[in-house]
């Protein structure tokens, strides 16, 4: 039986509509499949470790105890540089990660309650970065922490070059918050911010 006009174009329709629909539902499996795949392929087959490199911060005598200071390294990470002591020593200082592992704000030094403090959700470390209070603390997270060193007078600190999307310009610029207002000065350093990088265990081949 011969179907009418109307019919014939009714059922093309429909035949294009089914088609269109299982090229848009395969298209989306496709493209979830491959989602999963490279998730998973990052996660089996992760990337290889980072470029670290010694960086000039500031002239350690800049930094009196109790005063700190907040370092943008090169890959864009934020780390807050406290001192604790007056021996002159490296270990005067400590270096760590200023982004609190709960959600990520960013955490300060509290020289007054002698503790690194995130006020988002008043998350308190001590003194070397381990948890003490609030939600991190329950989680038993801690700041991660960076080396440092000091030569001839001179603070640095060995952190990421690259950024983990893609790589970032060899420039670190010191974003200063101490207390009383004191500003490490560059003069001693002319190789400061980045203008000479060295992945050299001798930190001092910077200057």
């Amino acid at each position: 039986m011969a179907e009418l006009p109307g019919q014939e174009q009714a059922t093309d329709r429909r035949g294009f509509l089914a088609t269109t629909s299982s090229l848009t539902m395969a298209g989306g499996l496709i493209a979830g499949y491959g989602t999963f795949v490279a998730m998973a392929g990052r996660f089996l087959y992760p990337a290889g470790p980072s470029v670290v490199g010694w960086m000039y911060v500031s002239q350690a005598d800049a930094l009196r105890p109790g005063d700190s200071l907040v370092y943008r390294a090169p890959s864009g990470a934020t780390v807050v540089i406290a001192r604790h002591g007056d021996t002159g020593e490296v270990d005067d200082f400590i270096a760590l990660s200023s982004v609190c592992p709960h959600l990520g704000c960013q955490v300060h030094w509290e020289s007054q309650n002698n503790r690194f403090f995130c006020p988002c959700h008043n998350g308190a470390f001590d003194p070397k970065g381990k948890a003490i209070a609030g939600p991190p603390a329950s989680a038993g997270q801690s700041l991660p922490r960076y080396p440092l060193s000091v030569e001839g007078g001179l603070l640095f600190i060995e952190v990421p070059l690259e950024s983990v999307v893609a790589a970032a310009p060899l420039q670190a610029a010191p974003e200063l918050n101490v207390a009383p207002h004191k500003f490490a000065s560059d003069a001693a350093c002319p190789a400061a911010h980045g203008s000479q990088v060295s992945t050299s265990s001798n930190p001092s081949r910077h200057c």
